[in-house]
């Protein structure tokens, strides 16, 4: 595959499908698969009714819609967020396709957004499993016989509730609940498609497994959910890949991932965030981590016009620690890049670590807000922030909001924070040895995220170095 199939530069390819795809269906047949009755209990109730839900579900959703009436945006986010008419959304839009367990049976006009992306090819290299999700429904699953055999469970969220409705009621939003803030009650009301995983006690799963989402349309609501629940002493590795083509008019995207790790179990969760220029993108993600176990998250947020995603763990067990490695790239004027974590230490001896690394150019922001709480009785506890933003011209603007609450004396917080300019005498001695100044600039600038991408998987370490190196060179970076 070519660097530029790998890349973010796949905007022809999709909206040609786009095009061919929506020419072969009717206007009345192509608005009857969509929801534009605006955001209104009767609404939820006909999204419920088409996926068959139970009427406990039915229920939970508009309980949500009430409290999405109810709570305040909050008044720290940008105007174009405050203002957002949801309701002028399209807030469910059933693709043209059936759920299959084949690629092959996938419509080939579907089929193009993923192949361009490289899905299946990494299922079939190094993946354990697969869910693909385009619009508002799922339109894939697969998971390995190996898997199976072990009991692992890992399938659309609205199966779920069907198949296992006991997991789905013990921990579907009781992690990140929908009384937490607005657009976690919105989602709550609107959530579709997804990815549910039960990994069983004790089994380890060596190869990661992926869910890969994909807005296909102008003036969208995407609600994925993905819940992950690890039993006793088990492991997994989940990638969450997004994408989006370029469209005239804006996106919005508002999904959830919530983390179950039980007593010594360990999950990573690695996220590769490359939705178009005119996705608003929020994103709400939290794990509870319980005895000795681990959560690790890795988030490389480099598109989207605005984006606010704070990953999160409440470290509710003694022993269980968390790390939150977060990269991401403003790279234009009016981007608004709003990252950073939340480390909750509700249990003795629990240790965490945020490094957040922010990218700047062309007049784009980056903000970092960051929580470190630890409660009274966390005896021991251990918490580190490192927050780092880089700057590569005197148009963009970088700002950091740590906040730490520590009631517990017998624990150890400690934070810093580092804002860049570009470093002339090192773009400078670069340059004596015979390289161009935007290969220079792009030394430099994967050299300053090196310790994120050190975690990621070689293959998406890879697309994510070309896709910085792509968006210094397309957005003029460096003179």
């Amino acid at each position: 595959m070519t660097e530029d199939k790998i890349s973010l530069d796949i905007n022809e390819l999709i909206n040609a499908s786009m095009e061919a795809k929506y020419n072969k269906v009717s206007e009345s047949e192509f608005h009857r698969r969509m929801v534009q009755s605006g955001l209104t209990a009767s609404t939820v109730e006909a999204i419920s009714r088409a996926k068959k839900e139970p009427e406990w579900m039915t229920k939970f959703r508009l309980k949500s819609l009430e409290l999405f009436e109810r709570i305040p945006t909050p008044n720290w986010l940008p105007e174009v967020l405050s203002s957002l008419d949801v309701s002028a959304l399209d807030i469910y839009v059933k693709p043209d396709a059936e759920k299959v367990g084949n690629w092959d049976e996938v419509p080939q006009e579907i089929k193009k957004y993923y192949d361009a992306l490289g899905i299946p090819q990494s299922e079939k290299e190094f993946l354990g499993g697969l869910v693909a999700v385009f619009e508002s429904e799922p339109i894939y699953a697969n998971v390995k016989n190996e898997l199976s055999k072990k009991g692992v469970v890992m399938l659309p969220p609205e199966e779920a509730v069907q198949k296992y409705p006991d997991l789905m009621k013990d921990y579907f939003m009781k992690i990140f609940p929908a009384s937490d803030h607005k657009f976690a009650a919105l989602h709550g009301a609107l959530w579709s498609g997804g990815v549910f995983m039960y990994v069983p006690k004790n089994v380890h799963i060596s190869t990661p497994v992926e869910g890969f989402f994909v807005i296909g349309s102008e003036m969208e609501g995407q609600f994925e959910h993905t819940l992950l629940v690890a039993d006793e002493n088990s492991s997994v590795h989940f990638i969450e890949g997004c994408s989006a083509p370029q469209m005239k008019k804006y996106s919005f995207h508002d999904g959830m991932v919530e983390l179950f790790a039980a007593k010594n179990a360990r999950i990573k969760f690695t996220t590769i965030q490359n939705w178009s220029k005119n996705v608003i993108n929020f994103n709400n993600k939290r794990a509870w981590a319980n005895e000795n176990s681990v959560v690790e998250w890795v988030e490389g947020s480099l598109g989207s016009k605005y984006s606010f995603v704070y990953p999160s763990t409440i470290l509710r067990g003694s022993g269980a620690s968390s790390t939150s490695l977060v990269v991401t790239m403003a790279s234009g004027e009016g981007e608004w890049k709003d990252s950073g974590s939340k480390m909750i230490h509700a249990a003795p001896n629990t240790k965490s670590k945020v490094i957040n690394k922010n990218i700047g150019f062309n007049g784009g922001v980056n903000i970092y807000r960051g929580l470190i709480r630890v409660n009274k009785g966390a005896l021991g506890s251990k918490a580190f922030v490192k927050c780092d933003s880089l700057m590569l011209d005197d148009k963009t603007k970088a700002y950091t909001f740590p906040h730490n609450q520590v009631f517990e004396e017998e624990s150890d917080v400690g934070h810093e924070a580092h804002t860049f300019r570009m470093n002339e005498e090192q773009l400078f001695y670069l340059m004596s040895r015979g390289i161009d100044e935007k290969e220079a600039t792009s030394m430099l600038v994967l050299g300053f995220v090196d310790e994120i991408m050190k975690e990621l998987p070689f293959e998406y370490a890879t697309m994510l170095n070309k896709v910085i190196k792509l968006e210094l060179d397309k957005l003029g970076a460096v003179a």
